[in-house]
């Protein structure tokens, strides 16, 4: 990799490591929260109102209140927010410990449908009652089900920014450690009803390791529509795409551009931050900033949007980077007014004047004034641009920055672009395709982005962006100036090593005893299944949306996947008996199950109770409905089905979908716990662990050949457990 790409690598995860997920009540009490040259920078910059300094400094001191998100696209949300608001936050709201009341949680008033909600509660206080620890099993439980994320709250306004609609093509350049990602796989599955929504989300990182963090927090929604891949944003690959029988540039609807930042926005929570702050941090991360949001731009489709965000309140990050951006765009790119799109949230518009100081404590208002000494570390595009008419066709007040003090939050900064044209230099510089063929891309390793004929003109310039800093060669461009993927070799040496995404064809022999088992759909996609070997027997099968396939075929040798899809089956060696080698994965149930049309069980509210409570029930423990069905299908996997009732208001009106086994004479649920504690819990029953962590029981062995749970297959450092599918054997009141 070279020491100035770890460097490279190091500066992109700068300020990321605690933005996302918000903590509950901090420690670090022996950190003063003290830095004179932050107090004196901000009082000059001026960004603070008149008079409300002092009260944003306070801010700045107090623990950030712990903020959690209700997942919004699953049709669960609304039973989960019912759940909290009458089961949890009642008994909170008359609670006093030691003497203090306890503030109950308050949804934020900018986010819709009270779909996100924040606390005052620390861990010190959530440890002194049993209430509270409740409360917080209840948190981490629904976490690690993926029905809720612990967020900051000024985290979640990107996503919401960007106005995603479920056919968009998504980018988030930055991703980890995922929270806006889920947030945007999220809002392409708006629409349950949909398994494969058109759209997609390509979350990508520079760090290897960060990468498989994102990956388990995507996991967790179980979509066929999300990929995470592992490349320098600032020179991340244009990928390719077929259509009507040829290949085009891939250019994304819409594309999150969340880069590492120098993280003074995060001083409430992260407490580092206070000791280690310098104004050469802001100088020293400018021009990655800029290389990222240029690329982000030039993949960016016309009548596309992007968002730029950090978690700095300081110009040269911010406006500065905006406004070079829009000034290199020459027209191409204007600012979003999204003073409505949020209502509630209290801001501040961008600025159009600032400053640079240097560590040293001398300021500069002007490129002219920095002596030549200093050009290497101060750049042009720091400054606000010169000439006032340009300056006030950009529009930076419609730039967004939130203080802390306003609304009792971390600080941040938001702005929206859109793209009218393409940009200016791919216009310049067309036809690189046949420069970059003849000198750099060999049959072995097309670094080159070869791209055919008739390809839109912006997708065939690959040159970076004349950003003025010399320092932008760095950014990963070959020697013609053509941004690529790393050479193959360098690829393997770092990291962990991917197995292969291998597609079934539609003939594979896999699906003779699959279809014929479980009925499948005519129309079912056999071309989206997918496995992760070449070799032996297949493991694992998982499916991704058609886009996506199209996407992993044409891009082989362009980007370095982590992982995709979502599981839908998983080999059972008991179950070849029975007529079919595969059971169905909980993790792909939903997106399966419309085209399953066998061995599927309508089960009641009380049925489900005694599956997920009981370890291995008789069939004669189901009301007689289900009985009934259960007796007329053969032993191996089912569909345990729950499809709500609105004439009962007092029972979940969600679908709910379990995947199970049908024994000789009993049956089973194969959820994993966490998943079992969220249905008990939709249902009514109240689920907790006790002290010493009883839950993690194993249960027996399978009896009567009902089958086995499959291992977890480990994709790298962040693989998870399928987490006990047996019975939580946990106390159950």
């Amino acid at each position: 990799m070279g020491k100035r790409s770890r460097q490279r690598q190091k500066n992109q995860n700068t300020g990321r490591d605690d933005r996302d997920n918000a903590g509950w009540g901090a420690g670090y009490a022996d950190i003063v929260k003290e830095n004179k040259l932050f107090e004196h920078y901000y009082k000059e910059q001026g960004l603070v109102p008149d008079g409300e300094f002092e009260e944003f400094m306070e801010a700045m001191r107090e623990p950030l209140p712990a903020t959690i998100r209700i997942t919004g696209y699953k049709s669960h949300a609304k039973e989960i927010l019912h759940c909290l608001k009458e089961k949890y936050f009642k008994d909170i709201q008359e609670l006093e410990v030691d003497g203090q009341k306890i503030e109950a949680p308050q949804p934020l008033s900018w986010y819709p449908d009270e779909q996100a909600w924040h606390t005052n509660m620390s861990r010190k206080i959530i440890r002194k009652s049993p209430l509270l620890e409740k409360f917080h099993q209840f948190l981490v439980s629904e976490t690690e089900s993926g029905n809720i994320s612990r967020q900051e709250a000024v985290s979640m306004i990107p996503p919401l920014l960007m106005k995603i609609e479920s056919h968009h093509k998504i980018l988030d350049m930055c991703a980890a450690p995922g929270s806006k990602t889920a947030q945007l796989i999220e809002m392409l599955h708006a629409d349950m009803d949909v398994p494969f929504p058109e759209g997609f989300v390509i979350a990508n990182d520079v760090d290897n390791k960060r990468c498989y963090l994102l990956v388990h927090q995507a996991k967790r929604l179980n979509s066929p529509c999300i990929m995470v891949v592992n490349h320098d944003a600032s020179c991340i690959p244009t990928l390719q795409i077929e259509s009507d029988g040829r290949k085009n540039v891939l250019f994304y609807d819409r594309i999150l551009c969340d880069v590492p930042c120098s993280g003074d926005g995060t001083m409430r929570k992260n407490i580092d931050v206070w000791k280690k702050w310098t104004t050469s941090n802001s100088l020293h991360l400018h021009g990655l900033q800029l290389r990222i949001a240029v690329r982000g731009v030039e993949q960016l489709a016309v009548g596309g949007r992007m968002v730029y965000s950090t978690c700095s309140l300081n110009p040269v990050e911010d406006e500065a980077v905006i406004a070079a951006l829009l000034e290199k765009s020459e027209g191409a790119l204007e600012l979003a007014d999204s003073s409505a799109d949020l209502p509630g949230l209290k801001w501040m518009p961008g600025v159009t004047s600032w400053k640079l100081m240097t560590k040293e404590g001398q300021w500069y208002s002007d490129w002219s004034e920095v002596p030549s000494s200093r050009h290497t570390q101060i750049r042009p595009t720091m400054f606000p641009p010169t000439d006032k008419d340009k300056l006030a066709g950009m529009h930076l007040e419609r730039c967004m920055r939130i203080l802390p003090h306003h609304q009792n939050t971390g600080g941040f900064f938001v702005a929206v672009l859109v793209k009218k044209a393409p940009m200016p230099w791919n216009k310049r510089y067309p036809k690189l395709r046949k420069e970059a063929s003849s000198s750099s891309a060999s049959p072995a390793d097309p670094s080159g982005l070869l791209l055919p004929e008739g390809s839109p003109q912006e997708g065939e310039a690959e040159k970076e962006a004349p950003t003025g800093d010399p320092s932008a060669q760095e950014a990963g461009a070959n020697q013609d100036g053509v941004c690529g993927p790393p050479p193959s070799k360098k690829m393997k040496l770092f990291g962990y090593k991917e197995n292969p995404f291998v597609f079934l064809t539609e003939d594979d022999p896999v699906f003779t005893t699959i279809q014929s088992f479980y009925d499948l759909s005519p129309d079912f996609p056999k071309l989206n299944v997918l496995t992760r070997t070449h070799e032996g027997k297949k493991r694992h099968l998982y499916m991704v949306s058609k886009e996506l396939r199209n996407v992993l075929l044409n891009n082989t040798e362009r980007m370095k996947v982590i992982n995709t899809g979502v599981k839908v089956w998983s080999r059972n060696s008991d179950g070849e008996e029975f007529g079919c080698a595969f059971r169905l994965a909980q993790e792909g149930i939903y997106t399966l199950q419309p085209y399953i049309h066998s061995r599927i069980i309508t089960v009641s509210v009380e049925d489900i109770k005694v599956l997920l409570t009981q370890e291995n029930p008789y069939l004669s423990k189901l009301e007689e409905d289900a009985h009934a069905q259960a007796k007329k299908i053969g032993m191996g996997s089912i569909v345990l089905k729950y499809i709500p009732n609105p004439n009962n208001p007092a029972e979940p009106q969600c679908p709910i979908q379990l995947c199970g086994w049908r024994g000789k004479t009993s049956i089973r649920a194969f959820v994993p716990r966490n998943e079992r504690f969220h249905y008990l819990r939709m249902l009514g029953v109240e689920v907790f662990r006790d002290k010493q962590g009883v839950g993690q029981k194993r249960r027996d062995g399978d009896k009567e050949g009902e089958g086995e749970e499959a291992k977890e297959e480990e994709e790298g450092a962040a693989a998870e457990n399928e987490a006990e599918a047996g019975s939580p054997s946990t106390p159950i009141t």
